[in-house]
């Protein structure tokens, strides 16, 4: 026997399947909060840019210590010139010097004193390519080196500590688009229950009007109610297009790409007291850490400027070869040290120390006020989540108050004791509780993690 699918059927599975394709999270890529923070860190322009400067005082600390090492150079030069003073010392240098290159050939006896050597005065050019290895090494340089060496690792540990707090902030930046979201979706879903409830009064209005237990007016004002509400529900959900489109923009993605999120993150309640938290975020706060680092920088900035106050010890070794062609003839070496001790320059090197101690002190004052501000910033987080967390709670009554209240007017209503502007009151306190709710709750989780960050230690594992 052959089966046919009925006709009804068929345009049920059609519809099922256009509905999925046509909605935008039938295939988009979900991410929970921890997956959205690694796609943040790996993309996040700041961190990128956290990075690039890490690798810069790392290059620093390379170039200062390679400064306590031996210089080593190797050189060729090529040579041509009838100086007089250079000729010589070039025949010289290649061992070619002959008596006759003193005028040796008019020297006649001492009535010749008095005559100049031509060979001596007007030599022909000569050529000479010398090949040079030369090594120097420091000896002593007044910590001028162990200078440049503490600044470089004092910027290197600024910069990690400006990346933690790059990544710190990327995470609470993506905290906030996440549950963004999630309130703009409850946000939606707020609408959507205020629309079910207007599409009802409209109804029931209509048919209390038909049995003539009602008038006119009220039929109207239940349905220009409800397009008040189509319209705020047209908003929620361009909100939460709009949340989704931040998160789509802090995650580094094209915001045609498809998206969507997964659970939305319980920020544990704070489990230490403000004191607490004042005192860990001025202990491991990376910013202020990193300020205390460009303030190690700057008094190795101190030590690298006194150090032209002291003397400059160095040692030398070369090696050369001089030949009047492309060769390797006349070997010769050189050894040496050499000591400088500039004793006055005009009050330069002063001058030196002084705006260094001042770029220090001017870091000082700066790290004085960040801790304050810091200090401020988390009892100020504090008191908010505090303050949401009591929000919250008298929210949540007020739902339930409002729910109540809806219920016992619009039973009213229908015994026609009360109002149509009563019933619609009540249903509009009924929304406007349950979107205070929902804002209550995201401006907890925020504050929250906003403490969190102020201390320091905002993870996504300690939410």
């Amino acid at each position: 026997m052959r089966h046919t699918t009925s006709k009804p059927v068929r345009l049920k599975t059609l519809a099922l399947l256009s509905c999925l394709l046509l909605s935008p999270t039938a295939f988009a890529e979900t991410l929970d909060f921890r997956q959205a923070v690694e796609r943040a860190l790996t993309q996040n322009p700041d961190i990128l840019a956290a990075g690039a400067q890490i690798d810069q005082a790392r290059a620093a600390v390379d170039q200062s210590q390679g400064a306590r090492l031996p210089k080593l150079t190797a050189s060729l030069n090529a040579t041509r010139t009838d100086d007089a003073l250079n000729a010589f010392g070039l025949k010289l240098s290649q061992r070619n010097a002959t008596f006759n290159d003193f005028g040796a050939n008019e020297f006649t006896g001492p009535g010749a004193l008095g005559v100049a050597p031509a060979n001596l005065n007007h030599p022909d050019a000569i050529n000479n390519f010398n090949a040079r290895i030369e090594a120097q090494l420091p000896i002593y340089t007044g910590g001028l080196i162990e200078g440049y060496a503490a600044q470089a690792s004092a910027y290197l540990s600024a910069a990690q500590h400006g990346d933690v707090m790059a990544r710190q902030r990327v995470i609470f930046d993506v905290l906030r688009a996440y549950e963004g979201v999630h309130t703009a979706r409850a946000y939606v879903d707020v609408a959507r229950q205020g629309r079910t409830a207007a599409e009802s009064y409209v109804k029931t209005i209509n048919n209390l009007l038909k049995g003539g237990v009602v008038v006119k007016s009220d039929l109207l004002s239940a349905q220009v109610h409800l397009e008040d509400i189509k319209i705020q529900q047209t908003q929620a959900e361009n909100t939460a297009s709009q949340a989704l489109d931040q998160l789509h923009l802090l995650l580094g993605m094209p915001l045609s790409a498809p998206l969507d999120v997964g659970a939305s993150v319980n920020v544990k309640a704070l489990d230490s007291s403000l004191p607490d938290y004042q005192d860990e975020a001025l202990k491991s706060n990376p910013g202020l850490a990193a300020l205390r680092n460009q303030m190690d920088a700057a008094q190795a900035a101190i030590q690298v400027a006194r150090a032209a106050k002291y003397p400059q010890a160095g040692l030398l070794a070369r090696f050369d070869t001089n030949d009047n062609n492309l060769g390797f003839d006349a070997h010769s070496y050189t050894v040496g040290g050499q000591l400088t001790w500039q004793l006055y320059d005009g009050g330069v090197t002063d001058g030196a120390i002084a705006r260094a101690q001042a770029s220090r002190s001017e870091l000082a004052a700066k790290l004085n006020q960040a801790e304050m501000g810091i200090a401020y910033q988390v009892a100020d987080a504090w008191r908010r989540a505090a303050e949401a967390q009591q929000r919250v709670d008298a929210r949540a009554l007020a739902v339930a108050h409002a729910e109540e209240a809806q219920r016992l007017v619009e039973k009213r209503y229908s015994s026609g004791i009360a109002t149509i502007t009563e019933l619609l009151g009540a249903q509009a306190q009924l929304d406007k509780a349950r979107a205070d709710l929902v804002a209550a709750r995201y401006d907890l989780k925020i504050q929250r993690a906003n403490v969190r960050l102020a201390a320091g230690r905002l993870q996504p594992d300690q939410l």
